[in-house]
């Protein structure tokens, strides 16, 4: 087992860990389609970075040390990051503002708390469904404020609310087994 990958003490990863890390920017970037879209790609592009460049440290750095050359490499990306928004978009860079940077704590918690077996599976499958949920957020929020006239949608509590609701809509459509509906155990 990888010391590296489980300090800290963090238990195995599932869907919904990942996703509590990445409502912040999640969150607070989405208000425009255009803004969804370009947060969806810059976490792919920096989580998949941090990862790809981390996977041959990972065996050979004690955990101090991995941790260090974890943040000296998410800082680094993000100020890359940061630099080719403002280089190439800079009035989508001026929208987002800071969101961008706080992409590094989801880096750091995918790093936590993705399994050591099947890493790059589940990581691309979070991928995929974190791009999914940008596009969707920011393609609503954008409906809901312009089309609808509703204000509250560009906020960050509009977004929560929205981002509950396609939540619970996609719970209710998902095919799986039935719930149980006792309240406690005995």
């Amino acid at each position: 087992m990888n010391s590296a990958a489980y300090c800290w003490g963090a238990p195995r990863m599932t869907r919904f860990y990942l996703l509590g890390a990445s409502l912040v920017p999640l969150l607070g970037a989405t208000r425009t389609l255009s803004e969804g879209a370009t947060i969806g790609v810059c976490a792919v592009l920096m989580s998949s970075l941090h990862q790809l460049l981390l996977a041959p440290l990972r065996q050979r750095l004690a955990t101090w040390t991995y941790m260090l050359a974890s943040l000296l490499l998410l800082a680094a990306l993000a100020s890359c990051l940061q630099l080719a928004l403002r280089a190439w978009l800079l009035p989508l860079a001026l929208a987002l503002g800071h969101y961008p940077a706080l992409l590094c704590l989801q880096c750091l918690a995918i790093d936590h708390l993705l399994p050591g077996q099947g890493r790059w599976r589940v990581l691309a499958g979070h991928h995929c469904a974190l791009l999914a949920t940008c596009l969707l957020l920011g393609a609503s929020r954008q409906w809901l404020a312009g089309g609808s006239g509703l204000h509250l949608a560009t906020l960050a509590p509009g977004g929560l609310l929205l981002l509950g609701l396609l939540l619970a809509l996609y719970n209710r459509l998902r095919p799986g087994p039935a719930q149980s509906h006792r309240q406690g155990k005995l």
